[in-house]
């Protein structure tokens, strides 16, 4: 298997639909809203990161990330995800070779840090880890992480892109 992470071209944003689809169908904790989201982000212009896995010429991943809003004026953070891959192709690394690259995009564009509501057990592996004084509300702290990459933490209430809100 040989997975080349790149970024998306206008060309994959139906295949980006269904991989989001598909990953999600099945997965707890969701409202089936992840691919509506993706596309509200990129047709209001703040899908800032879209990186695609591609094998064999097909689109088998995706990560989106977006700025996001802290409540002590910290700017230049992101949050990760919708972070999605095809149920066959799941357990193969895939995903962490997308979150690496999004880490690594991150940090060619010198931003801050990045946050995500996931899996603490899985994200850890990243750097990954929930910080006090850096609140999502109405989580669950241990899911909502982040990864300092630069400067000082900060401090306030996370708010990701309305486009989170999207339905369809």
């Amino acid at each position: 298997m040989s997975i080349r992470i790149r970024k998306e071209h206008q060309s994959d944003v139906e295949s980006i639909y269904a991989v989001t689809v598909a990953a999600f169908l099945e997965a707890p904790h969701t409202d089936h809203t992840e691919q509506f989201i993706v596309n509200a982000l990129r047709e209001s212009g703040a899908l800032s990161i879209s990186l695609v896995a591609e094998e064999e010429g097909n689109v088998v991943g995706h990560v989106a990330l977006s700025h996001v809003t802290i409540s002590d004026g910290t700017d230049n953070w992101y949050g990760l995800g919708p972070i999605s891959v095809l149920p066959n192709n799941q357990n193969k690394g895939i995903g962490s070779k997308l979150v690496n690259a999004a880490i690594q995009e991150l940090m060619n564009i010198k931003a801050k840090g990045c946050v995500l509501l996931g899996d603490p057990n899985y994200y850890h592996r990243f750097g990954f880890k929930p910080r006090e004084g850096l609140v999502l509300k109405d989580v669950p702290p241990e899911y909502f992480q982040a990864l300092l990459l630069q400067g000082d933490l900060p401090q306030g209430i996370v708010t990701y892109n309305e486009s989170f809100s999207a339905k369809d």
